[in-house]
């Protein structure tokens, strides 16, 4: 049985079908993208999962539980952590803060100290700037400090919704060999990525959307290799 599995889902916004029966999977330990065009559906489908959007059919599934039930808040305590397009950090609070709110879930001391020098040791900017207004922050370092907020929370599947999105080539590299690590140490991760190159690169599976569907899905290795993905999403002709 799957870490995490969407069964049939059916989403909308009013009475626009947004969502028109996904399902997918997602094993412990894995990356795997959700890859398609602007308006696929990939953020709408990590907001259903993430419980912010209800859907009105099907199911999701969490290590045998159905978590469609729950609220957002509830979820965080379940192990569904996001972190949001436009990184959504608490600009007014300083770095410190944002990773405190991170942790709100969680009662054990000891274990928030020890992620807390985990965080710090992925992000030894974050750990410089600890005193600092989040909101003076670059672009590059706000997109550290979300990640960073969201594994506070000791997540089980960590949704990651466009961390490239803004940054210059050289912090999008930086970013993803942080994913990388991340999942090396025991994170699940579930990736929205426009850019279907990077995020192939360093995913076990993926899923490519189109206007709400799932049209394919295979191994990163064979998707890369695949016609209809090299000409839409990787720019090869």
């Amino acid at each position: 049985m799957a870490l995490l599995e969407i069964n049939d889902i059916h989403t909308y916004y009013g009475n626009i079908h947004a969502l028109k029966g996904i399902s997918m999977t997602v094993e412990e330990g894995e990356i795997v993208t959700l890859i398609g065009a602007n308006g696929a559906g990939k953020t709408t489908t990590l907001r259903s999962i993430s419980g912010l959007i209800k859907p009105r059919r099907g199911k999701i599934v969490l290590d045998g539980e159905d978590i469609k039930k729950y609220a957002a808040q509830e979820l965080v305590y379940k192990g569904i952590v996001m972190v949001p397009e436009g990184r959504g950090i608490f600009s007014k609070m300083t770095v410190g803060e944002n990773l405190d709110m991170g942790a709100y879930s969680r009662k054990d001391k000891d274990g928030i100290l020890k992620d807390l020098g985990w965080v710090y040791e992925l992000f030894p900017r974050l750990k410089e700037r600890e005193k600092q207004i989040a909101g003076t922050l670059s672009g590059g370092e706000q997109q550290m400090l979300a990640t960073a907020r969201a594994l506070m929370a000791n997540p089980r599947v960590l949704l990651m919704d466009e961390p490239s999105m803004g940054l210059a080539p050289v912090l999008v590299e930086a970013i993803f060999d942080t994913i990388v690590q991340v999942n090396k140490e025991g994170t699940t991760i579930l990736l929205v990525e426009q850019n279907a190159t990077m995020a192939l690169s360093i995913a076990n599976r993926g899923y490519v959307l189109q206007t709400g569907e799932i049209v394919l899905s295979d191994t990163a290795v064979n998707l890369q290799k695949n016609e209809m993905v090299q000409k839409a999403y990787l720019g090869i002709e």
